[in-house]
C-alpha cells in the first residue's frame, strides 16, 4: 500500500454521508465533522465482506478474541494491565459521556470540564440532570492546557465528575505525564471521578510524543476513572458504532452498566468485526495514514500562518486544526468561510467563537483547494483587496 490509498478521492455524495450531505448541491468543501475521507484499511473491508457473506446477522456477543486484543493493546502500548471484566462495550463514545454523567453523583450535582471542548461534553451534564461548570483552556508555549488554578477554584462540595479529553478536541494537545499527574492529584484531593475521552489517542503526529491513559498512572486514579476509547476516528469506521469504556472500580462499573440498561443497545456485529480487524491487522495502514496526515498538517500550518488575520498553533494530535480567526474581526466567521466555499466547524459550538475547526483528514488536493479558497477570501478583506 502506498500514499495513493490516501491521495485517491472517493466520491461520498451518494452515501448519505453526514459530512458531505450538509453542503449538497453547493460549491462548499466539507471540512467540518470529524471523519476522514479515507477508505478503511483493506483488512477491515475484507473482514466485513467475509462476515456479510456469512449471511446471518443475529444478536451477537462481544468476541472474546476482541477483548483479549484490547487487553494486549493496553499492555503493549501503555504498559497498562487491565482485566476483561473492566471492559464495557458501547455503540458510540458520546453515549459513554452521557452514561458517565448519570453514573456519578446525583441530580443537580456539578460536572466540570474545560472549554473549548467537543460539544457533547457541554450537553451531556445538562441532559443528565447535572449542572455544568466550565473552566478555560489557556495557551502555554503554543499549547492549549486546562487552567489548573481555575479548575481547582471551580470545585465545590457539589462537584462530583470531571470530563476530560486527551488528546484534546479541539486544539490537539497531548498531555504530558507531569500534567496528567497534576490533574489526577487535584481530582483525588477533591474526591472527583474522571471520565477521560481518549478517542484520538492513536492519532498523535508530533515526533517523540506518546499517549498516556490517565488511568494507567496508578491504581488510585484508575479506581476513580472511566476511560473511553474507540477505533472509529483512527480507522474511519464511526458509522459502524463500536466503542468501549474501561472502568476498573467494580462499584462504578456496575453503576455505569445499570444506568445503560434498557436504553443503550449493544454493539452490532459488523462493528465488532471491523474493530477486531483494525486492531489486529491495521498497524501498517495506520502508520501510513499518520505519515499522510503529518504532511497535511505541516502544509496547513505553513500556509495558514502566512494568511493575514489567521493563526494556527502546532497540532500535536488529531486531524483537526483549531484556527484562530480573531484578528480578522469577522462578524460571522462560519458564514464568511462558507461564502468562500469552505465549510468548517464554528468555534462557538466548542465554546469559543474566536476560532474555527478545520478537518484536514482528506486528500492533499482537497486541502490545497480549501486553503486557496480561504486565502483568497481573507486577502479580499484587506484594504484594496
Amino acid at each position: 500500500m502506498s500514499y495513493d490509498h490516501f491521495d485517491q478521492p472517493v466520491d461520498r455524495h451518494t452515501t448519505s454521508s453526514q459530512k458531505w450531505e450538509k453542503y449538497r448541491d453547493t460549491d462548499i468543501l466539507p471540512m467540518w465533522v470529524a471523519d476522514t475521507d479515507f477508505m478503511a484499511p483493506p483488512a477491515v473491508i475484507e473482514a466485513l465482506q467475509a462476515r456479510v457473506d456469512h449471511g446471518i446477522f443475529g444478536y451477537t456477543n462481544t468476541p472474546s478474541e476482541l477483548s483479549q486484543l484490547i487487553i494486549e493493546r493496553m499492555q503493549t502500548l501503555y504498559n497498562w494491565s487491565i482485566q476483561e471484566e473492566w471492559l464495557v462495550w458501547l455503540p458510540g463514545l458520546v453515549c459513554g459521556l452521557n452514561l458517565a454523567c448519570r453514573s456519578v453523583g446525583a441530580s443537580q450535582d456539578e460536572v466540570v470540564t474545560a472549554k473549548p471542548i467537543y460539544p457533547p461534553f457541554m450537553s451531556a451534564p445538562r441532559l443528565s440532570d447535572r449542572r455544568l461548570i466550565t473552566v478555560p483552556m489557556i495557551e502555554q508555549q503554543q499549547r492549549w492546557l486546562i487552567d489548573f488554578d481555575a479548575l481547582e477554584q471551580s470545585i465545590t462540595d457539589n462537584t462530583t465528575l470531571l470530563l476530560f479529553c486527551n488528546p484534546h478536541n479541539p486544539g490537539g494537545t497531548v498531555y504530558r505525564k507531569e500534567e496528567l499527574l497534576q490533574l489526577a492529584d487535584l481530582c483525588l484531593k477533591h474526591g472527583l471521578t474522571i471520565c477521560s475521552d481518549e478517542i484520538h489517542c492513536d492519532l498523535i503526529m508530533e515526533p517523540g510524543l506518546k499517549h498516556i491513559p490517565l488511568a494507567s498512572l496508578n491504581h488510585e486514579i484508575a479506581n476513580h476513572s472511566i476511560t473511553l476509547m474507540a477505533p472509529s476516528k483512527t480507522f474511519n469506521i464511526a458509522g459502524l458504532g463500536c466503542s468501549f469504556a474501561i472502568i476498573p472500580d467494580t462499584r462504578l462499573r456496575k453503576q455505569f452498566q445499570q444506568v445503560r440498561k434498557g436504553i443503550v443497545p449493544d454493539v452490532n456485529l459488523l462493528g465488532y468485526t471491523a474493530t477486531m480487524a483494525a486492531y489486529k491487522e491495521g498497524a501498517q495502514w495506520h502508520q501510513q495514514q499518520l505519515d499522510y496526515l503529518k504532511g497535511n498538517r505541516d502544509y496547513l500550518m505553513h500556509e495558514i500562518n502566512q494568511i493575514p488575520g489567521l493563526r494556527l498553533n502546532p497540532v500535536e494530535a488529531t486531524y483537526l486544526a483549531w484556527i484562530d480567526v480573531s484578528a480578522a474581526k469577522l462578524e460571522n466567521p462560519a458564514h464568511f468561510f462558507e461564502q468562500a466555499g469552505v465549510g468548517m466547524s464554528p468555534g462557538r459550538d466548542f465554546g469559543d467563537d474566536r476560532f474555527m475547526r478545520l478537518n484536514f483528514g482528506c486528500t492533499r488536493s482537497l486541502l490545497i483547494e480549501a486553503v486557496d479558497r480561504i486565502r483568497r477570501a481573507m486577502l479580499s478583506q484587506l484594504p484594496g483587496g
